[in-house]
């Protein structure tokens, strides 16, 4: 982690300076150096969601390679939040991507009473009870439920897919997620 501890301070007023030169430029010794001021930002924001050093340092680099695209695409203000956004954004879109969502971490969201890590077959029980309780959701508490946790998709995706508004589906998931959540603690019991 010695390259981190390499990086000069940012100052805001260098960086719109940095950032018109690389734009007018397209020098990515410019680019680098406006990026240098926050790689240790960069790091411990990917380090926090990736939670993985090895990880978190190719999301760095990752994260230099989509700034030489981005940068001219897009309006910056402050190139600090900016860059926020972005490093937290590719670390999410890098655990969708990886499947991370899968029923173990379901029940991180739900914060349900179950521990997944007690055994198959109490796994599998609880697994089970999960599934009996999804059945009795409402269609559209299950269907937006099943949509975001298991399928992966976004409040976007499933506005388009099930033509219900945001709020709607937003509504939908935490209530749905109340539900289950009570239902399998009257099902989980001895």
């Amino acid at each position: 982690m010695n390259w981190f501890n390499k990086s000069k301070k940012s100052d805001p007023e260098n960086d719109e300076v940095l950032l018109k030169r690389y734009r007018q430029s397209g020098d990515l010794a410019v680019l680098a150096e406006l990026f240098q001021g926050y790689t240790s930002m960069v790091y411990y924001i990917c380090l926090r969601y990736l939670q993985d050093g090895d990880l978190s340092k190719d999301a760095v680099m990752q994260i230099f390679e989509e700034l030489i695209n981005k940068v001219n695409r897009q309006e910056i203000n402050q190139f600090s939040s900016w860059l926020y956004v972005l490093s937290r954004n590719y670390c999410l879109m890098q655990l969708r991507s990886a499947k991370k969502m899968t029923y173990t971490t379901i029940d991180e969201f739900m914060e349900l009473p179950i521990v997944l890590h007690q055994g198959n077959e109490n796994k599998e029980q609880q697994l089970t009870v999960m599934e009996l309780c999804m059945e009795k959701l409402p269609l559209a508490q299950k269907q937006s439920i099943d949509l975001f946790f298991l399928n992966e998709k976004c409040y976007k995706e499933i506005t388009d897919l099930t033509g219900y508004s945001l709020n709607e589906v937003k509504s939908y998931i935490q209530n749905g997620k109340r539900n289950l959540k009570i239902c399998m603690e009257k099902n989980s019991e001895p």
